[in-house]
């Protein structure tokens, strides 16, 4: 930060992307060394979460683009992480499902990304962190309610 412009380093927006490259960063290092990557852990979260969807469902809870659901639901599929299946609900629809394989690279991916968080807010105390976060989240939902 020694070599930033003062007014760039006292613009919010231009610490959180700072902060924003950097934390993708570790995040993408930490998933690699799962053999995994992060579309892989939104999908598995949400799987887990909210149980067997749609792949439709799935790029709307988070946020990929319907063509990219496609190429990691066919790369979950391949690793055994997830089943698809036709939806008997809907016949022009796939259902996809977690796997008890699945859940178990879900766990390895977020203890790696408890540790990336670690890692990330080293210097902020247990409060802090939390505080940091609830600011975090009160920012974004104001704005996704644009």
């Amino acid at each position: 930060m020694d070599e930033t412009p003062d007014r760039m380093a006292r613009k919010p927006s231009w610490l959180i992307t700072q902060l924003a490259v950097h934390a993708h960063r570790l995040a993408m290092g930490g998933f690699a060394a799962t053999g995994a990557r992060g579309y892989h852990y939104r999908v598995l979260g949400a799987l887990h979460e909210f149980g067997p969807s749609s792949q439709a469902d799935i790029g709307r809870r988070c946020r990929i683009d319907r063509s990219d659901v496609v190429a990691v639901v066919n790369q979950l599929v391949a690793n055994g992480h997830v089943d698809r299946s036709p939806d008997p609900e809907h016949g022009r629809r796939n259902r996809v499902t977690l796997t008890p394989t699945g859940l178990q690279q879900l766990r390895r991916m977020d203890e790696v990304l408890d540790e990336v968080q670690d890692d990330l807010l080293r210097p902020l105390t247990p409060a802090d962190r939390e505080t940091f976060t609830r600011l975090l989240t009160q920012v974004l939902i104001h704005h996704e309610q644009d």
